[in-house]
Protein backbone atom coordinates (compact mmCIF):
# COMPACT_ATOMS: atom_id res chain seq x y z
CA UNK A 1 0.00 0.00 0.00
CA UNK A 2 1.27 3.34 -1.52
CA UNK A 3 1.60 6.37 1.30
CA UNK A 4 -1.70 8.76 1.37
CA UNK A 5 -1.66 11.66 -0.45
CA UNK A 6 -3.66 15.02 0.89
CA UNK A 7 -6.30 14.45 -1.33
CA UNK A 8 -6.78 10.72 -0.23
CA UNK A 9 -6.93 12.37 3.59
CA UNK A 10 -9.19 14.96 2.62
CA UNK A 11 -11.66 12.45 0.48
CA UNK A 12 -11.51 10.31 3.35
CA UNK A 13 -12.16 13.11 5.84
CA UNK A 14 -15.22 14.21 3.65
CA UNK A 15 -16.81 10.82 3.47
CA UNK A 16 -17.31 10.39 7.54
CA UNK A 17 -17.70 13.96 8.66
CA UNK A 18 -20.81 16.40 8.86
CA UNK A 19 -20.66 19.72 6.90
CA UNK A 20 -22.97 22.31 6.80
CA UNK A 21 -22.81 25.12 4.01
CA UNK A 22 -22.12 29.27 5.27
CA UNK A 23 -25.85 30.42 4.33
CA UNK A 24 -27.04 27.30 6.94
CA UNK A 25 -24.16 28.17 9.14
CA UNK A 26 -25.41 31.79 9.41
CA UNK A 27 -28.60 31.27 10.67
CA UNK A 28 -26.88 29.41 13.58
CA UNK A 29 -24.15 32.74 14.66
CA UNK A 30 -26.76 33.71 17.68
CA UNK A 31 -28.28 29.94 18.85
CA UNK A 32 -26.70 29.37 21.78
CA UNK A 33 -26.60 25.88 21.33
CA UNK A 34 -24.06 26.12 18.26
CA UNK A 35 -20.49 27.47 19.09
CA UNK A 36 -17.97 27.99 15.53
CA UNK A 37 -14.54 27.21 15.92
CA UNK A 38 -11.80 28.89 14.08
CA UNK A 39 -9.05 26.63 13.64
CA UNK A 40 -6.96 29.66 11.93
CA UNK A 41 -3.99 30.61 13.21
CA UNK A 42 -3.62 34.15 15.39
CA UNK A 43 -1.80 36.13 11.76
CA UNK A 44 -4.89 34.48 9.83
CA UNK A 45 -7.61 35.85 12.13
CA UNK A 46 -5.73 39.52 12.80
CA UNK A 47 -5.36 39.69 9.05
CA UNK A 48 -9.33 38.78 8.67
CA UNK A 49 -11.34 39.13 11.59
CA UNK A 50 -13.40 36.07 12.53
CA UNK A 51 -16.87 34.69 12.50
CA UNK A 52 -18.96 36.53 15.44
CA UNK A 53 -18.27 34.79 18.71
CA UNK A 54 -15.95 32.27 17.47
CA UNK A 55 -13.30 30.38 19.62
CA UNK A 56 -9.87 30.86 18.64
CA UNK A 57 -8.50 27.09 18.71
CA UNK A 58 -5.47 26.73 15.97
CA UNK A 59 -5.11 23.98 14.30
CA UNK A 60 -1.78 22.62 15.38
CA UNK A 61 -3.55 22.53 19.05
CA UNK A 62 -6.76 20.93 18.32
CA UNK A 63 -6.02 17.18 19.73
CA UNK A 64 -4.47 19.07 22.87
CA UNK A 65 -6.88 21.40 23.67
CA UNK A 66 -9.87 18.36 23.17
CA UNK A 67 -8.11 15.61 25.09
CA UNK A 68 -9.59 16.08 29.04
CA UNK A 69 -5.78 14.57 29.98
CA UNK A 70 -3.69 17.30 28.18
CA UNK A 71 -2.22 19.94 30.18
CA UNK A 72 -3.73 22.46 27.38
CA UNK A 73 -7.25 20.98 27.89
CA UNK A 74 -10.03 23.64 27.53
CA UNK A 75 -12.84 22.67 29.03
CA UNK A 76 -15.40 24.70 26.28
CA UNK A 77 -14.66 21.46 24.39
CA UNK A 78 -16.33 19.37 26.95
CA UNK A 79 -19.41 21.60 26.35
CA UNK A 80 -22.84 20.26 24.79
CA UNK A 81 -22.83 22.04 21.98
CA UNK A 82 -22.62 21.74 18.37
CA UNK A 83 -19.19 22.85 17.58
CA UNK A 84 -18.68 24.02 14.23
CA UNK A 85 -14.78 23.87 12.51
CA UNK A 86 -13.83 26.34 9.83
CA UNK A 87 -10.53 27.12 8.53
CA UNK A 88 -9.91 29.44 5.43
CA UNK A 89 -11.17 27.05 2.77
CA UNK A 90 -12.24 24.07 4.50
CA UNK A 91 -9.47 21.64 4.39
CA UNK A 92 -7.62 22.06 8.19
CA UNK A 93 -11.21 21.85 8.87
CA UNK A 94 -12.36 18.97 7.07
CA UNK A 95 -9.50 17.11 9.03
CA UNK A 96 -9.99 18.57 12.56
CA UNK A 97 -13.42 18.06 12.14
CA UNK A 98 -12.73 14.11 11.31
CA UNK A 99 -9.87 13.96 14.45
CA UNK A 100 -12.33 15.64 17.32
CA UNK A 101 -14.95 13.11 15.99
CA UNK A 102 -12.76 10.37 16.14
CA UNK A 103 -11.30 11.90 19.79
CA UNK A 104 -15.51 11.67 21.15
CA UNK A 105 -16.79 15.24 20.14
CA UNK A 106 -20.26 14.01 19.02
CA UNK A 107 -21.73 17.22 17.50
CA UNK A 108 -19.40 18.80 15.07
CA UNK A 109 -19.24 20.21 11.64
CA UNK A 110 -17.14 21.19 8.86
CA UNK A 111 -18.14 24.76 7.24
CA UNK A 112 -17.82 24.36 3.97
CA UNK A 113 -15.55 26.31 1.95
CA UNK A 114 -14.62 27.65 5.07
CA UNK A 115 -14.04 31.58 5.96
CA UNK A 116 -13.63 32.46 2.47
CA UNK A 117 -16.84 31.15 1.23
CA UNK A 118 -18.45 32.60 4.92
CA UNK A 119 -17.66 36.11 3.46
CA UNK A 120 -18.09 35.12 -0.27
CA UNK A 121 -21.92 34.48 0.85
CA UNK A 122 -22.03 37.51 3.10
CA UNK A 123 -21.12 36.35 6.32
CA UNK A 124 -20.65 39.18 9.05
CA UNK A 125 -17.06 39.17 10.20
CA UNK A 126 -15.63 40.54 13.53
CA UNK A 127 -12.38 42.28 13.80
CA UNK A 128 -9.80 41.37 15.87
CA UNK A 129 -8.54 44.21 17.83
Amino acid sequence: MGHKTLKDLLKEANSTIQSISPNEAMDLVDNSDFLFIDLRDKTELLKSGKIPGAISCPRGMLEFFIDDKSPYHKEIFAQKKNFIFYCASGFRSALGTETASKMGVKKVSNLTGGFSAWVKSGGVVEKIK
